[in-house]
């Protein structure tokens, strides 16, 4: 992250925005013309039919008041002024094209209406509507699960070699570049340090940085982690038969519910790391949330340290609160844009009364301390931080009030590479240095064969299959866990 991949192919099209971007110097030659030379109009008119885009996150780049179908034919009509008509029959031969089930009807369908896979469709039916020549996608599969990423990388690839595409593709997932690229350019700090065919750079990297990369990639041989489970004592968690139903507002389900969590029973061992794993939509973090009584669950057991939680009110559930937290995904969501990093790490010592009013510097540097964080950055606040840094707040947070489990919701799912294996280390040193047991929910099965003891899969909102991580790696039994492996990209010799 920050390394300039983005940055340089957006100053490809003179979209650096300005200010304070600006494009110093250079040319961008482009079937023998300077973009960068051009009139906005003639950039324009390259930009809209010859060269197009795919976004990372298509729902803040999709209109949410304007249906597909408008969105799609809008292009054609704008850059070769079809009729309407033309325009549609057009746009629902390309929705169906890149996989959208029963076009003509979804045509008329609203982007909060489609999945995180299908939105993603509908960009590059978006982007190709106008029969491109270039294709930039800008990390287009990094936040979609591990079977919808297979079936985005294949339709890429496919449609590159049907519609004779040149494809710049921007990714921090080294095994996704793996899987689809011929060349490799490896950026750091704004600069190329390497280039060189997939082959060369996977197999022969030349310099320390790609090394670094590569290195930094969770390896599924090593050994899950250091920390000895305790199966002779009683489960720290105890879930029998858990349910977490809703009700169904977009009419799905013939019986009018979303059965998120349906009849699912768990244990988790002290200091143990169980991983849940599962497509978007299966219900793992409705599970963790249900666990910690963050939603009311509508069934079932959830019992911690022998306790029933389920049926206790806010005041029964305030001096449990302090022994189970929750990581989320987003630390730029879940922490406070108004608190300071002193303010974020204060909040829960003086809640729980953790410690004196007296001692809560000192604790909060000792929390920096333990996380990673420069004590000197105690009153920046969250948007001065990067992605892994605003991560290590969130886990300082977390682990403030000395808790003994701590739910962990697709930490890393959003960070780089090498970021992402810096907050590894830091998860697993923490559970050995504070005694902690972890769910470890992520929907990156390298993340988890490499962190975790233990393994369950959901899917749609069941428990199908669970065991040792290695076992299950190795001979899974269930058709859903064995697809989803088979979806997960590999790097050469790795």
């Amino acid at each position: 992250s920050g390394s300039g991949k983005s940055v340089c192919c957006y100053s490809m099209l003179g979209l650096v925005p300005m200010p304070p971007g600006r494009i110093e110097s250079g040319r961008v030659m482009f079937d023998g013309r300077d973009l960068l030379s051009l009139p906005a109009k003639a950039l324009r008119e390259i930009r809209g039919r010859e060269i197009a885009t795919i976004f990372q996150d298509p729902m803040t780049c999709l209109n949410p008041y304007m249906t597909i179908g408008r969105q799609l034919t809008e292009p054609l009509e704008y850059h070769l002024g079809l009729a309407r008509k033309d325009a549609k029959n057009r746009a629902i031969t390309i929705l169906d094209e890149v996989g959208i089930p029963n076009p003509a009807r979804r045509f008329s369908s609203y982007p909060h209406e489609f999945s995180g896979g299908m939105r993603q469709r509908v960009m590059i039916a978006m982007a190709l509507i106008t029969e491109p020549r270039l294709l930039i996608a800008d990390e287009p599969t990094t936040a979609l699960d591990v079977t919808v990423q297979a079936q985005v990388l294949n339709l890429i690839a496919d449609l590159q070699t049907r519609r004779d595409l040149a494809v710049i593709m921007i990714s921090h997932d080294l095994a996704v570049i793996a899987d689809i690229a011929d060349q490799v350019v490896v950026m750091n700090q704004g600069d190329i340090v390497e280039q060189a065919s997939a082959r060369n750079i996977f197999s022969k990297p030349q310099h320390p940085y790609t090394r670094s990369l590569l290195a930094a990639v969770p390896n599924g041989s090593k050994p899950a982690s250091g920390v000895e489970t305790e199966p002779k004592q009683p489960p720290l968690v105890e879930v029998s038969h858990l349910c977490t139903w809703f009700g169904d507002s977009e009419g799905k389900h013939k019986d009018g519910l979303v059965k998120a969590v349906d009849d699912v029973s768990l244990t988790i061992q002290h200091r143990e790391i169980l991983g849940v794993v599962g497509e978007s939509g299966s219900g793992k973090s409705t599970l963790g949330r249900s666990i910690l009584q963050l939603l009311k669950p509508t069934s079932g057991s959830v019992r911690y340290g022998g306790q029933e939680l389920t049926g206790l009110n806010k005041r029964g559930l305030k001096p449990l609160r302090r022994r189970m937290q929750m990581i989320f995904q987003d630390p730029y969501a879940s922490l406070n844009p108004r608190m300071s990093v002193y303010d974020c790490l204060a909040e829960p010592l003086i809640y729980h009364r953790i410690c004196d009013k007296k001692s809560v510097l000192a604790k909060v540097l000792s929390l920096m301390d333990d996380v990673g964080l420069a004590r000197a950055s105690i009153r920046k606040y969250p948007h001065e931080f990067s992605g892994g840094q605003r991560q290590r707040i969130a886990i300082g947070r977390a682990i403030a009030t000395k808790p003994e489990l701590i739910i962990a919701d697709e930490p890393v799912s959003a960070l780089d590479v090498t970021i992402q294996a810096q907050i590894l280390e830091l998860l697993l040193e923490l559970v050995e240095r504070h005694d902690l047991t972890m769910m470890f929910i992520s929907h990156d099965l390298s993340v988890v064969r490499y962190l975790c003891d233990r393994v369950l899969v959901l899917h749609h909102g069941k428990l199908i299959e669970g065991g040792d991580t290695e076992t299950l790696w190795q001979a899974p039994r269930e058709p859903y866990t064995q697809a989803l492996l088979a979806a997960v990209p590999n790097l050469p010799g790795i």
